[in-house]
């Protein structure tokens, strides 16, 4: 079974045990969540899209991680001006354990 689900303004194809990074979702470590907003199902060669989708995925939260570390340098040459901005994006690592 698969389907593709919105998370956060995002769309992801998701399976059941599949385990994924998603942006930032509250709770903690074991906290089960469930997404309503399913876009497409594909069961068994039935393929249902758009408003005849009755789904809902729901997941278990695995932890909550941090992305790689991205360096924005700006810097006009002969002015002597640098300015240096970095961030980590905050991810939630979650596992699909149903599609229903």
């Amino acid at each position: 079974m698969l389907a593709i689900v919105k998370i956060a303004g995002q769309q992801f194809k998701v399976q059941k045990d599949q385990t994924l990074y998603v942006p930032h979702v509250d709770g903690n470590a074991g906290d089960k969540v469930e997404f309503a907003e399913v876009l497409l199902v594909s069961a068994d060669g039935n393929l249902s899209v758009g408003s005849t989708v009755k789904a809902t995925v729901k997941a278990e939260i695995v932890g909550q991680v941090q992305g790689d570390k991205v360096i924005a340098f700006k810097m006009k040459r002969r002015k002597g001006f640098r300015k240096k901005h970095g961030h980590r994006t905050h991810y939630t690592k979650i596992k699909v354990t149903d599609i229903a």
